[in-house]
């Protein structure tokens, strides 16, 4: 009988904590690499390092692979680094798993690979995001995120790995980038907002790599978009990038007595709706954290984050100052 143990890549961020976390309390073997120490880490060093990821490997069944350098490295890394990263690193694991026999693995990639495609042009109704949109890469972050997920691609067709592609949305509890929007809403009003097309609790993040994780090898291969559930339709978008207050108040007629209470606003426009219908409908993943949730939690003045979020919480990108994004 096979001892099932998993390996979850970079084990001392947001959602790899949060994977370990998950699976330590549920009593499975995990092994957790970073290249930082963590109480989540098993094993420290680099995930381009073909001998250590060998060593790590072994006896593993599975890979949950979410080391990544992400779009707040951008300003502070190199392309190349990203190459090394994003691209051999993905390369140095997808060979150590196959020489391993490992029986799935889960590549978190990000929904931020869509690039420019997510960007409507001037008078044209908010984008329909689904994994069939072709992506146009914006920065290096996304073009070596897609480019890592054609060559696990590549591995299920050439060797049978079953690779299963997570493109998830924002999780990360810092603050957003963009200084223009930090001023106008209070960081939690503008997560509420982000529930209704670009956001996911981690919480159901984990789920939904643990759901991939188990559904890979009847799979084979997939790209899945992880976001909270939107109440949006294709019939709602000409309005969403014009109008998205009235929209959103149809939907959820509480929602600006509620947000007048708090002294929040919902965005003019959104330019772009995640939908994640196949997500659910072939992993079965049943995500919990959605707008509606969010709503009834504020208006009785709680908090709306999961416990999981909550235990993990904020820990920067870089370990010296460096925008919002700091340690």
């Amino acid at each position: 009988m096979t001892t099932e143990r998993i390996l979850v890549t970079g084990s001392a961020g947001h959602l790899g904590e949060a994977l370990v976390r998950v699976l330590r309390a549920q009593g499975r073997d995990v092994v957790g690499i970073d290249l930082l120490e963590s109480p989540y880490t098993t094993a420290t060093g680099s995930i381009a390092d073909p001998a250590f990821v060998r060593d790590c490997m072994a006896g593993v069944t599975g890979v949950l692979h979410t080391a990544t350098l992400h779009k707040p490295h951008v300003s502070s890394h190199s392309r190349q680094a990203f190459v090394d990263t994003n691209i051999t690193g993905t390369l140095t694991l997808l060979e150590a798993a196959v020489a391993a026999g490992v029986s799935g693995f889960v590549f978190t990639s990000s929904t931020t690979a869509f690039g420019r495609a997510l960007t409507p042009g001037e008078g044209a109704p908010a984008t329909w995001i689904t994994e069939d949109v072709v992506p146009v890469p914006k920065n290096i972050y996304g073009a070596t995120k897609t480019a890592a997920e054609d060559i696990g691609e590549l591995f299920h067709r050439d060797h049978g790995l079953p690779v299963l592609v997570l493109r998830t949305s924002r999780f990360f509890p810092e603050l957003d980038d963009r200084p223009a929007v930090r001023n106008i809403y209070p960081d939690a009003n503008l997560k509420a907002n982000e529930f209704l097309y670009r956001r996911v609790d981690i919480a159901d993040a984990v789920d939904a790599h643990l759901v991939a994780l188990a559904q890979a090898p009847r799979i084979g291969f997939g790209r899945y978009i992880v976001s909270a559930t939107t109440p949006f339709g294709l019939a709602d978008l000409p309005e969403l990038h014009g109008t998205a207050p009235e929209v959103v108040a149809r939907y959820f007629p509480d929602q600006p007595d509620i947000y007048q209470r708090l002294g929040w606003q919902m965005f003019p426009s959104l330019d772009r709706v995640y939908v994640n219908e196949r997500a659910r409908t072939d992993l079965g993943w049943s995500p919990k954290y959605d707008y509606r949730h969010v709503l009834d939690c504020v208006r009785l003045g709680d908090d709306p984050r999961s416990e999981l979020a909550r235990q993990v919480g904020a820990k920067g990108y870089h370990a010296e100052k460096h925008d919002v994004y700091t340690t």
